[in-house]
């Protein structure tokens, strides 16, 4: 292996990190939004709001770090992704951006109309970000029609395939129940009590989809099993996700919230690295022609820019996690409701 190509297999790995960090920050924000208008009080929903209220802004640096290490070592692939999945992104983005003002907003106003017209917004912008999420995933996986020159030949009705809408609601189902076991941390008494019974539903959901789609993802993308079933010893990745899945029950049941959410961010680690595994080199697989799929190798940049990108990114990305674990430090504990909060 040359120098070159370990510099592509490293930005491989890191734009994966980048993207992983985002699901597990983020996840829960989505979750939490999507579980939003399940409680009717309106003390209950500033609660919830106040629980991610300091976190979900800088969550989505994480998004826009991963985008642009892409762009940047990857602009092939970035190139592609962005302009074969336009609509599906610009419908992204203005969820991200109806969560936003929703937060912002909707505890503005003593109106019942205005505050349920924004928990709605909130809501079903969260859930439907989500289902984007895992729809741009899911046609990744399966594969998308390029041509030689790596445009992107299909239709946005072909990327509401079954299986990419599969994905989609996996990843719904995965961040509400990633949701629920923060919100578990952040609150205490009857709320709690109530999202208790939500953490419950949310698992089951989540495992009821995961079998689905891994049995799907077995018999429609098996091309995603391929480095399983040629490398032995990549079946820790799979052991690892469900066992951290399978601790998750676990660790509510002795009342260790954190123990929990801690096991739920693994799992979504744990899944994202089971896809970056089942992808590689790919990251855009091309159906019918995989010949013409995006990989780590032909769709990077330069080896110079790479290593200059490698430099920057040695001294940001510890800036990126200080700053975020400094956040969550100075916010741990209970949520309290104050004259400031949403």
């Amino acid at each position: 292996m040359t120098g070159s190509e370990t510099l592509n297999i490293v930005w491989y790995l890191l734009v994966g990190v980048l993207l992983t960090g985002y699901a597990i920050l983020d996840g829960f924000d989505l979750g939490t939004g999507a579980l939003h208008l399940f409680t009717n009080k309106d003390e209950h929903r500033r609660i919830l709001l106040n629980a991610i209220g300091p976190f979900w802004d800088g969550n989505e640096v994480w998004l826009v770090t991963g985008g642009g290490a892409l762009f940047a070592a990857f602009p092939e692939v970035y190139a592609t992704a962005f302009s074969g999945f336009y609509i599906p992104f610009i419908l992204l983005l203005f969820m991200l951006i109806f969560r936003a003002v929703s937060i912002d907003v909707r505890s503005k106003q003593a109106s019942a109309f205005w505050r349920q017209f924004w928990d709605v917004a909130f809501s079903v912008s969260s859930v439907i970000a989500a289902l984007l999420i895992g729809i741009a995933l899911g046609n990744i996986a399966r594969g998308v029609p390029l041509g030689s020159n790596y445009e992107y030949r299909g239709s946005l009705a072909e990327q509401l395939n079954p299986y990419a809408l599969l994905v989609g609601v996996t990843t719904v189902s995965l961040f509400m129940m990633h949701g629920s076991i923060f919100l578990l941390m952040k609150t205490e008494g009857e709320l709690q009590t109530r999202i208790r019974a939500w953490v419950q539903n949310t698992i089951i959901f989540f495992l009821i989809m995961y079998v689905l789609t891994t049995m799907a993802t077995l018999v429609y993308v098996p091309h995603m099993a391929g480095p399983y079933r040629h490398n032995g010893w990549l079946f820790f990745a799979p052991v690892i996700s469900v066992l951290a899945i399978a601790n998750i029950p676990r660790e509510v049941s002795h009342g260790r919230e954190l123990r929990a959410f801690l096991s739920s961010a693994a799992a979504i680690a744990a899944l994202m690295a089971l896809f970056g595994i089942g992808m590689f080199p790919e990251m855009i697989h091309s159906s019918p022609n995989p010949e013409y799929s995006l990989t780590a190798f032909n769709g990077a940049s330069s080896p110079r820019t790479l290593m200059v990108m490698l430099i920057i990114a040695v001294i940001g990305i510890p800036l990126v996690v200080g700053y975020t674990a400094g956040i969550y430090w100075v916010f741990r504990g209970k949520v309290k409701m104050q004259d400031t909060s949403y």
